[in-house]
This record gives structure tokens, C-alpha cells and sequence, in this order.
């Protein structure tokens, strides 16, 4: 089994154009310029990853998957072996080493906790911020954040967690898309002509 926390990860690139269609209009790629996806538990970064990939022609890779598959292990289980600080590490050393081109790339919540792991992102091409608000985010989680595998200190509440949270995923991004009352179509078709926008820049 890969030990994700001591070899690099590379992804496979796929053999695609290096022009992509985007809402109509042909938005110059360059080689590396992956699209990463941050935002809190319940943003959306995986639906609309994947549905953004196929919308590119790119390939999708979710981070919270290579880390359990990298430790066998469910995110809660290894939060519950590790701790909060021993899960950052491993999470930070994945996405520090990660190595692709022509991806989207969903992360978990808690990557932007990784000063190593957000240099490495935005080497890799364009960090987008999926900003939603503290109600919708609410309306979208579960109570019981622990067992989704969410990296929250015992006693903080979700509240806690976007105050916490918010600033360092502004300071990250280098796009930031509010997707607050959107269905994932309107939230994909707002994303891709934002990003279409900002490429052209």
C-alpha cells in the first residue's frame, strides 16, 4: 500500500487539449494549470469537482480519498488514532507532495491548515475558494461533524470552525466564487464563468 505520507504523489496526466472549452469561449491551459478546490465541510468541492472535470476535460482526484487509501483508514478513524494535529500533518505532507497536471482537485476542509500543502497548490495551477455562508453550510452538514471526519477541536462548533476557517480560505485563494441559494447546475455554470473570466485576465 502507498504510504502517502512519505512518497510523492503524482497523477497521471490525461492526454487532453491544451485549449478548453468554458462556457462557449476557448480558455487557454498551461501545462500545469490544475484547478484546486477549497471551502468548508459541505461546499460542495467534490459534486462540483467532479462535474466541473468533465466539463474541462479534465481528470478529478479527491485528496480525502488518497488519504485514507495512503493509511487504510477512514478520515475519522485516523483523527481518533492521530489527533487533530497528527491528521494536519499527514494531510499537509500528502498535498505538499502532490504532483499532477490537468486535475481538479477537491481537498478537505481543514488543507488550508498546511502552509506546505497550499504553496504546493497554488504552484500547481489556480486555487478556487467555494464561499458559502455559515447558514448554508449549516443546512447542509450533519450534527455530528466527528463522524464525518471533520478536523474540529472538542467543545468548537461549526460556528467556531467557519471564524476559524474563513480568512485562511480567502488568503489561499486565488479565485473566490460565492455559490450561497444555488443548485450544483447554477453553482457549476456560475464556477466555470468565473473561472473562464479569470484565466482571461
Amino acid at each position: 500500500m502507498l504510504d502517502i505520507r512519505w512518497k510523492r504523489v503524482s497523477l497521471r496526466m490525461s492526454n487532453v487539449s491544451s485549449k478548453h472549452l468554458v462556457d462557449d469561449k476557448i480558455v487557454p491551459m498551461q501545462k500545469h494549470d490544475n484547478i484546486t478546490l477549497i471551502g468548508m465541510p459541505g461546499a460542495g468541492k467534490s459534486t462540483l469537482g467532479v462535474v466541473l472535470a468533465k466539463k474541462l476535460g479534465y481528470r478529478f482526484v479527491d485528496t480525502d480519498l488518497l488519504i485514507q487509501e495512503g493509511e487504510g483508514m477512514l478520515l475519522s478513524e485516523i483523527l481518533e488514532a492521530r489527533g487533530i494535529e497528527g491528521f494536519i500533518a499527514c494531510e499537509n505532507e500528502l498535498l505538499a507532495n502532490l504532483s499532477c497536471a490537468r486535475h481538479v482537485i477537491a481537498t478537505g476542509g481543514s488543507a488550508v491548515y498546511g502552509t506546505d500543502a497550499v504553496a504546493n497548490l497554488k504552484s500547481l495551477g489556480t486555487v478556487v475558494f467555494l464561499d458559502l455562508s455559515l447558514d448554508e453550510i449549516s443546512r447542509r452538514l450533519s450534527p455530528d461533524l466527528l463522524d464525518r471526519g471533520v478536523v474540529i477541536h472538542q467543545g468548537n462548533t461549526l460556528a467556531d470552525l467557519y471564524a476559524e476557517r474563513h480568512p485562511l480560505y480567502v488568503q489561499a485563494a486565488d479565485l473566490t466564487v460565492k455559490l450561497d441559494g444555488l443548485s450544483t447546475l447554477e453553482s457549476v455554470e456560475k464556477l466555470t464563468a468565473e473561472l473562464a473570466s479569470y484565466l482571461q485576465a
